[in-house]
């Protein structure tokens, strides 16, 4: 990791404990919309640095094809997540219920693949999903308290900005190919 992608990195998880926290000393009636505008916004970006990517450099690699499907799933997914200002609040609950819960199977799948076929720390990973389906379940427990949900969830995003903050700091391994 170069130390530009580590500055990046720390940045990034500096700016989810700050929205973390506004999201936690919001009044109730606007963190609705701040979690769908946080969760539209997120998706955009990373929809569309994948899209760039592909004609940047994927479309020359093999399996490019599937960085640029990739992006525009979740652009996709952005754009549905920006259309839920409407609905009621449960709806938007459940999709972020559904959204921990498929990031934390991804996760901890994820991290059991590579227990089995790297000697990378996939400890850290394996946490992650752990926590991320923790608090889908906590979340679909409390869901009739939709304060207390969303609360949950911004634990969840503090977790999840610490996590990132230790990754930048942590050292990585490159392979030398002589």
């Amino acid at each position: 990791m170069t130390g530009f992608q580590r500055i990046r990195k720390i940045l990034v998880g500096l700016v989810m404990l700050v929205v973390a926290v506004i999201m936690i000393i919001s009044p109730s009636d606007e963190k609705y919309m701040f979690v769908v505008g946080v969760l539209a916004l997120g998706l955009a970006i990373a929809g569309l640095k994948d899209i760039i990517f592909y004609f940047v450099m994927a479309r020359h690699m093999v399996g490019g094809k599937m960085i640029l499907i990739q992006g525009v799933i979740i652009f996709d997914f952005a754009m549905i997540t920006g259309s839920l200002a409407a609905v009621p609040k449960i709806y938007i609950l459940l999709y972020l219920i559904g959204i921990h819960a498929f990031s934390g199977v991804v996760d901890v799948l994820g991290a059991m693949e590579a227990r089995r076929t790297v000697d990378g720390p996939w400890k850290l990973k394996f946490s992650h999903g752990l926590v991320n389906f923790a608090l889908a379940v906590a979340c679909l427990i409390f869901i009739r308290k939709s304060n207390t949900a969303l609360m949950i969830y911004s634990l969840g995003l503090i977790y999840s900005a610490i996590v990132r903050i230790f990754s930048a700091f942590r050292r990585t391994s490159f392979i030398l190919i002589k």
